[in-house]
């Protein structure tokens, strides 16, 4: 179940907090509450648009964002499906192109509530089968939707036959519900697989992909991979550019507005996803173009221009990135290592969820931060105590020193940091505290006008 679901007109959360009544006492991975529901709704899953549909541990969203905006740069309606959302609810759901408005989807949540009857049925049910009702009642070309949890028995495999699969890479993560080894979650993942449907793998773990290619071969899935099928690199003699390759040719493209290498791999699965299909025609241009406008919060987000900023020194940085496992925490780390340590230091603010791996996210830390600011995530029953979170960076070795919210953080550090050397600041560990920390600044920004 989603922690932190309220945000919205009054009605919307009313509606959201009688949904959470009807959540079973036992999550078991099924598919049968959505099943029924969209028999009350009619079916919506079988009328929808040309389905693009990513499953995976870590990139799934920027995926997803690139590739509707490849797809809207060449001149097509896009509907997409993701979660969570950060600050509005209705982030989750895009159609044709918006964001949905408040009074379109407060009818759409009493329309479903009504449907189900007061079923029981977990939230992330619930909000999937209304995704699929809207898109289904509303004109689009083509619909890319994001798995929740898993894949095998998510919400979102009632698709039948989509038009493309994709797995970006597969780690470790949510092990209570998808098994303890990464080839239980692989198995889980690559239940999106369908037959005789294009799957665009990302690179994996040898063991991820074993599982992903014995899935696809026993369904007559044509598979293609990183590496053998499609390539994509930064270009060797312009760091602007990337290169990717596969069985159409070579293009040169700029690369994402996204920061972070990873963010290179990820751009190379959203332009194979589309050069791996037969209905839609994507111009080079639009390729450019879709890479330059993509957009996605807390995937490594400035916040240089924020009230955050203030009480730092000149030249000062601040970033916000939902990462909560180990494989994310490295890819952070490959990101904030090429800074000079002559002349800047990395200082981290962290919140995470209970049951996250703390110790694991916070090793590839360990002589590269100055210190970690531990603080609870507001809202959340199930944070992580930030003193559990400071011993646990201490044993690494890194000053670990707690806050009670991240102003408060950042002003300790603006304190503590070298008044010779340029502080360098990543606030991450959960999506829900980047959820918080973009609604603060929301707030402040309401403030400045009022």
């Amino acid at each position: 179940m989603d922690a932190d679901i309220f945000s919205g007109q009054p009605s919307i959360d009313e509606v959201l907090r009688r949904l959470v009544a009807l959540h079973p006492r036992r999550i078991d991975l099924s598919l049968d509450r959505i099943k029924r529901l969209l028999e009350k709704l009619g079916n919506p899953q079988k009328k929808l648009p040309p389905v693009i549909h990513v499953a995976g541990t870590n990139g799934k969203g920027s995926v997803v964002a690139m590739t509707r905006a490849i797809l809207e740069a060449a001149g097509y309606r896009v509907h997409a499906y993701t979660s969570p959302h950060l600050v509005y609810f209705n982030e989750r759901f895009r159609i044709a192109g918006k964001l949905i408005d408040d009074d379109s989807l407060l009818q759409l949540l009493q329309a479903c509530e009504e449907a189900n009857d007061g079923d029981e049925i977990t939230f992330f049910e619930f909000i999937t089968a209304a995704a699929f009702k809207k898109f289904a009642e509303t004109p689009a070309d083509v619909a890319v939707i994001e798995v929740g949890l898993g894949g095998r028995l998510d919400a979102t495999n009632v698709i039948e036959k989509p038009l493309v699969s994709a797995i970006t890479p597969i780690h470790l993560d949510h092990q209570t519900y998808l098994g303890r080894t990464l080839s239980e979650i692989a198995a889980e993942k690559a239940g999106i697989i369908r037959p005789s449907t294009p799957v665009i793998c990302a690179p994996q773990p040898v063991a991820v992909q074993a599982v992903i290619a014995q899935t696809a071969k026993s369904r007559h899935a044509p598979l293609l991979i990183f590496g053998r099928d499609w390539h994509v690199e930064r270009a060797p003699d312009d760091i602007d550019n990337l290169i990717y390759e596969d069985k159409h040719g070579k293009l040169v493209l700029p690369v994402p507005s996204l920061r972070g290498e990873h963010q290179i791999r990820n751009a190379g699965q959203a332009v194979a996803i589309l050069r791996h299909q037969n209905i839609f025609r994507i111009p080079q241009a639009a390729i450019r173009a879709g890479l330059d406008w993509a957009r996605w919060p807390a995937r490594l987000q400035s916040l240089n221009e924020t009230p955050l900023m203030d009480g730092l020194p000149v030249g000062a940085e601040v970033w916000l990135d939902g990462g909560h496992n180990p494989a994310a925490a490295r890819s952070l780390k490959t990101f904030f290592q090429k800074m000079d340590p002559e002349t800047s230091e990395f200082y981290m603010v962290i919140g995470m969820l209970a049951g996250k791996d703390a110790h694991r996210f916070l090793k590839p830390f360990r002589g590269l931060a100055e210190a970690i600011y531990a603080v609870p995530i507001a809202g959340q029953n199930k944070t992580r105590p930030p003193a559990e979170m400071a011993a646990e960076a201490t044993a690494l070795g890194i000053s670990g020193r707690m806050a009670k919210d991240v102003p408060s953080a950042i002003k300790a550090i603006a304190q503590i940091s070298n008044k010779g050397k340029t502080p360098r600041i990543l606030i991450t560990g959960s999506l829900y505290l980047a959820g918080e920390v973009l609604r603060y600044l929301d707030a402040m920004k309401d403030a400045d006008l009022a």
